[in-house]
Formats: C-alpha cells, structure tokens, sequence
C-alpha cells in the first residue's frame, strides 16, 4: 500500500523584532538659503539603503529626510526651505534569522521635532520605529489517497485553505505633466513640495491586475520676475494601468501593499518657452501576495478490513481566509489658530496623518483606535508672520466587521485618510471633515491532524478470536459506523447494507447487526 500526498504550499511568519530609534542632530543653514525666523513646517521620510541578515541579528542601515519650511529673516518675511538628512546604523536581535532569510522592514516616523538655535542653525530630533519580520514558505504535505489491492477503509475529510499562490515584488510607473493656469506666475523655484496617494484599488482578472488612485500633489514655489512673489498649486492627478501577472486567476484573494518609492518633479517650459509645466514622476513599489481558497479532500483515517493498518500521524499548521473586508467612518472636528498667532486668509493645503493606538479583537471583528492628526499650511495676510500652520487632533474608535475572528487570527490592516476638507469659518477658526478609510485581510490559523504515515501488518490471532462472528450491537452515546466497523474489521458499506440504514447517521440505543469481516 502506498499513501498519495499533495504539497500545500503555506505562508507564515518566523520570526519578528522590532526597535525604535533616536535621531538627534543641529544642522546649519546652507549658504544659498536666507536666515531663518520663524519655523512653519517639516516632513520626513524614511529610506532604507542596507537590510541584511546575519546569524539572530539584522543589520539596518538608513537615513532620514528632512525637509524645513520656515520665514525668513529680512524685511519680506519670505518663505523658505532647508533640507537635510539624519543617518542611522542599527544591529537589530532577532532570534532565528539565518544569513539566507529575506528580512522585511516596516518603518514609520513617529515623530520629527525642529527648533531654532540661532538664525543659521536649527536642532532636528527624530524618533524612528522600524518593524522587521522574515516570511517563509513551506510545503505541508497531505495524505490523499491510499493506492494497494488489500481491501481498506478510507476516511476523508474537506479543509479550506488559503494557499500562497504568487509572491512578487513589482514597480508601477506614474508620468504625469501639469500645466499651472492662467493667474498663476511662471515658476522660478519650488521650494517646498508634499506628494500622497488615495484610493489605491487593485482588481484582478486573468494574468492581469488593474491599477487606479489618485496623486495629490502640492507645491510652493518662488515666480518669476520682480520681487519673486511666492504661490502656490495643488492638484488631484487621477491614474490607473494594467500590471502583468502570470499564473493569476480572477477568483484569486490579493494582498498588496502600495507605496511611493522615488518621486520626482522637475519643472518645463510650455509651448512658448515659459516655465509653466510641471512634470511628475512617481515609481510605486508593490509588494504582492496572491492567495488561492480551496477546499481539499485529505485522508483522516484509514482502517483495514483484512490488515491491521496502524495510522502514524502529526500535526500540521495551516491557515484559511476568514475575511478581506473594507470599512469607513467619517470625522469632524474644529481647530483655533494658536493663541497670539495671525489670523488665517487663506487655507494652502490640509493634510493628514493617521496613528493608530490600538487593534484588538472583540467579538464583532477588530476594533481600531487612534487619531486623525491633521495639519493646515495657511496665508495670514500680516508682513510679520505671512504664512503659518495649526494642527488638531481627532480622536476615533472604529470597529472593522470580521465575523468569526478569533484571538489566534492573523491579519494586515491599512489606514488611509480621504475626503480631507478644511473650511474657515473665521480668521481664527476651521472646520475639519473627512473620511478614515480601513483595509483588513484576516486569517484564520489552525491546526490539523495529519496522516504522515501507514504501518501494514497481519491481524493479532487473540484479538481476532476474542471478536465473535455475528454481533447484536446497541448504539452507545458518541457511537459511529466508521468506529464500529474499525472495531469489528468491517466495511462502513456492509453495515447500512445489513441494517438498511440510508446513511452514516445513527442513534444512541439503535440495534444493528455486525458480521465480522476477517477470522
């Protein structure tokens, strides 16, 4: 007899680590950038040059940038920027990690503090987390069928899977140019620029996957000609494609994670040799799950009816996809510019951070808490201080509907602000709305008994002797057909044959007539 086996191929995470990290650094000004006066602004992003593994430790290497936007210290009260980098160099434990292993890091600024020590130079504090995992991937192997010519009795059993079907990194490429309007002077310089995504959607078909979101885009710059009067634009560029993927079918389950790898913008002169066109260029980098749900029929049992057939079996980790599911939930508030700060003219740009507190599962699915962490860059009007910033916090709790989530559930949520609106009611006061947008794929983990092996051997001679020939056997409590015929070596067929039973249910108390199948 031999036992038939398939791989199920299963994804899952071997070890994890985690850190954070303090930046700390006084920067001068550079010569070409004019003296600072007051701070209005800074942003941060995180890159990673190095990530590599050695025996339980992991080697990171990176840097912060930084960019400062701040009012200049002459008679215009100019805005300007400075920018700058913070290097860091950390040896992270992570017990189990081998040198071959594929380190994945998640890396989030918690924090950027800027503070003027004179006019020429400014300390930047940072405070750095960086999240690392290594993913591997196995093949489980299970027992599906049982090929030989002695009689025996098979048990099968269906189970659902979510199988790694495809795990890829891709890149997606967006080329947009944008003409500034009319009443807008021609660029001389930007200065100052923020880049996000909304509403990135995947869906999927045959060997393909569709693209589509949105760029928002916003930039300061200095125009030409005299007095180089600074503006500003901002623009939602909307985007879509098409990625290839072999091997993907439409019935599929993705899990992508989206984001901005390079960005680039430089500026053109238009049809008429004016500095009026904008050209972007984004690079996104994707990291690609692709899952298969399949319910597979495996052996759970086998007993013979001429053979003593010994089961060896053991213990296999797998996973199933409860549930990918999106929500929404909509915020308001309302923020007051800082006491003894100029009165807002005009709102630049608003924009939005999301910190989440905590993910915990409760019994209707995972319930989200945080704050919506939303800053303004507003136009005051006043020669002193002609451009400033406010930042207000919104509190939100929110749960993501999983039914049947449990505490030994896996899961990867994303958060994504949309729908940002700020509305001056005065000069001193706005009104915030907007939309927090959830995206949680959850997986079940469990563990299931398998068939590794089967041990053949002749029947026990006392064993066989001690079973009489013809049984009038009473259903007992827990009772079933296949734990009466492996008992008594008789086919689960025979037994509903003899007792005319139209199937494999039977009740406690119920009387059937055994006949023993081997002597």
């Amino acid at each position: 007899m031999e036992l038939i086996r398939k791989n199920i191929h299963i994804d899952r995470v071997k070890c994890r680590a985690g850190t954070q990290v303090a930046l700390e650094d006084d920067i001068n000004i550079t010569d070409i950038r004019p003296d600072v006066y007051q701070l209005v602004q800074e942003q941060g992003e995180i890159v990673i040059e190095e990530l590599r593994a050695v025996q339980d430790h992991v080697h990171v290497k990176g840097k912060l940038n930084f960019t400062v936007l701040y009012l200049s210290d002459d008679d215009v009260r100019k805005p300007s920027s400075m920018e700058g980098s913070l290097p860091f160099d950390e040896q992270i434990y992570m017990e189990g990690v081998v040198p071959t292993d594929g380190v994945v890091v998640k890396k989030e600024l918690e924090d950027l503090s800027v503070g003027i020590i004179n006019s020429r130079k400014l300390s930047v504090q940072a405070l750095v987390s960086l999240s690392l995992h290594v993913e591997e991937l196995y093949d489980e192997e299970a027992a599906v069928e049982l090929t030989g010519e002695e009689p025996v009795e098979l048990k099968r059993k269906v189970i659902d899977l979510a199988g790694l079907a495809i795990q890829k990194k891709d890149i997606f490429r967006i080329r947009e140019e944008i003409e500034i309007p009319s009443g807008h002077p021609n660029i001389f310089e930007i200065f100052w620029m923020t880049c996000d995504l909304s509403d990135v959607q995947f869906k999927l078909s045959d060997g393909r996957i569709a693209i589509q979101g949105q760029v928002q885009l916003f930039f300061l710059y200095e125009g030409e000609g005299e007095g180089r009067l600074v503006s500003w634009y901002e623009s939602m560029i909307p985007f879509s494609g098409i990625l290839d993927c072999q091997g993907l079918r439409e019935q599929m389950v993705d899990d992508i994670v989206c984001s901005i790898g390079h960005k680039e913008i430089e500026v053109k002169a238009d049809a008429d040799g004016e500095e009026r066109v904008v050209s972007l260029e984004l690079v996104l980098d994707l990291d690609m799950k692709i899952y298969e749900e399949e319910q597979t029929e495996i052996l759970s049992d086998v007993y013979g009816v001429t053979k003593e057939i010994n089961v060896v079996t053991g213990t296999a980790k797998l996973k199933q996809l409860l549930m990918k599911n999106n929500g929404r939930t909509r915020l308001n508030g309302h923020f007051k510019v800082a006491e003894g700060m100029p009165k807002m003219q005009q709102i630049c740009h608003s924009s939005c951070v999301i910190q989440l507190a905590e993910v915990r599962v409760v019994e209707e699915g995972l319930r989200i808490t945080g704050a919506a962490v939303v800053e303004s860059l507003y136009a005051t009007g006043d020669t002193e201080i002609p451009y400033d910033s406010m930042e207000g916090t919104i509190p939100f709790s929110y749960v993501l509907e999983i039914p049947g989530i449990r505490e030994t559930c896996t899961w990867r949520l994303e958060t994504a602000p949309c729908e940002l609106s700020v509305t001056m009611t005065d000069g001193e006061e706005a009104d915030v709305k907007l939309v927090i947008a959830f995206a949680g794929i959850v997986f079940d983990n469990y563990e299931e008994p398998m068939i590794r092996d089967i041990r053949v051997s002749d029947p026990d001679p006392e064993k066989l002797g001690s079973l009489p020939g013809i049984v009038a056997y009473i259903a007992r409590e827990g009772d079933s057909l296949w734990d009466i015929g492996k008992r008594y070596y008789v086919p689960v067929s025979q037994i509903r044959e003899i007792n005319e039973l139209a199937g494999d249910e039977i009740q406690p108390g119920e009387k059937l007539l055994i006949v023993k199948g081997v002597s």
